[in-house]
């Protein structure tokens, strides 16, 4: 058996260690490239998010003659969204919703999903360095978990777009971001059925990190529906959510067991957002911050200010030592 020394890369993605700040990042810059290459966009001119808001994409895009399936069939978008799926899976929080939305569309490709993707793929392009970070935690290990929902936005089947994001040592290690299974009939109905689809993730991640050996504390889940919580927290019959299926009432015997709670966000401090919808630049970058996915550059952009702050103090505290020294000195003198 050999030691290796620390790991630096497993299953394409890189790994870049700060023992000094106890912080880990992931990406994989590496991968990406290889991905670009495949598609023979290795050259295509970077975009600042990952999907444009003029793609409304939906099946009426869909070839509606033999001749223009034809022409698609020799397009690999099956490939194409299964490459970077493997990316959102791994290290790319940010493209979840865009490659959710793609990936609708495998079995009957249109011109404009086609071109979606490849502008998905100029964003990625843009952002090779992007990866998560995680670090330790005064705190101790805490599973915390943010939940949204962008309601009936699909325009096929009016379906609810449902997010989910949990962080554990201070980085995202779940997410999911899908359509619902049910057409919900409200915003109230559809944001109760995905908290409760979404606790579900941090029991079984709870488990785990007690198989590991490691103390956990109570789950804590934010949403920005004050209705939800108020129906979790009071489990009394009411006449607005009478046809929520029993099934989804999972969430309020976990919560009044202790085993989690239901807290509320203000939604444009909930990061699950940027997995439901296409955001601004502006609040989609914030998103990205709160959940640790950041680029390794920004990450080294820190550790230097860290470096600098602590050369300048320590400037700081040898320049009032000598003037101490001379204060006494010329005390002495006196």
């Amino acid at each position: 058996m050999m030691d290796l020394r620390n790991a630096r890369r497993i299953l394409g993605m890189e790994i870049v260690r700060n023992r000094e700040d106890h912080a880990l990042f992931l990406s994989q810059k590496g991968y990406l490239e290889k991905v670009f290459k495949r598609f023979s966009m290795e050259n295509s001119k970077p975009v600042s998010i990952p999907l444009a808001r003029h793609f409304r994409l939906s099946m009426t895009q869909c070839p509606q003659f033999e001749v223009e399936r034809n022409e698609m069939d020799f397009v690999p978008y099956v490939n194409a969204i299964g490459s970077l799926m493997y990316a959102m899976v791994c290290s790319r929080l940010d493209i979840a919703h865009s490659v959710s939305v793609l990936s609708r569309f495998m079995a009957n490709l249109g011109r404009e999903h086609w071109n979606g993707f490849k502008w998905l793929l100029r964003y990625v392009r843009g952002s090779l360095g992007v990866g998560l970070k995680f670090g330790s935690s005064k705190e101790g290990v805490g599973i915390i978990g943010y939940v949204d929902l962008d309601y009936a936005r699909d325009l096929d089947k009016r379906r609810s777009t449902t997010s989910y994001i949990f962080i554990l040592f201070g980085g995202p290690v779940s997410s999911k971001s899908q359509l619902q299974s049910i057409a919900a009939l409200s915003t109230t109905e559809a944001k109760y059925t995905v908290a409760t689809e979404a606790m579900k993730e941090p029991l079984w991640l709870q488990g785990l990190v007690k198989e590991l050996g490691v103390l956990n504390s109570v789950v804590d889940i934010f949403s920005d529906s004050h209705r939800v919580i108020q129906l979790c927290k009071n489990p009394v019959f009411h006449e607005r959510t009478k046809q929520v299926d029993v099934r989804y009432h999972f969430i309020r015997e976990t919560v009044s067991s202790g085993a989690a709670k239901l807290e509320k966000i203000s939604t444009p401090d909930n990061p699950a957002n940027m997995a439901t919808k296409v955001l601004l630049v502006s609040k989609f970058k914030y998103c990205m911050d709160l959940v640790q996915v950041m680029c390794n550059s920004c990450l080294s952009q820190i550790f230097i200010r860290k470096i600098q702050i602590q050369f300048f103090e320590l400037r700081w505290r040898m320049w009032n030592l000598v003037v101490q020294k001379l204060i006494g000195q010329v005390s002495k003198v006196s």
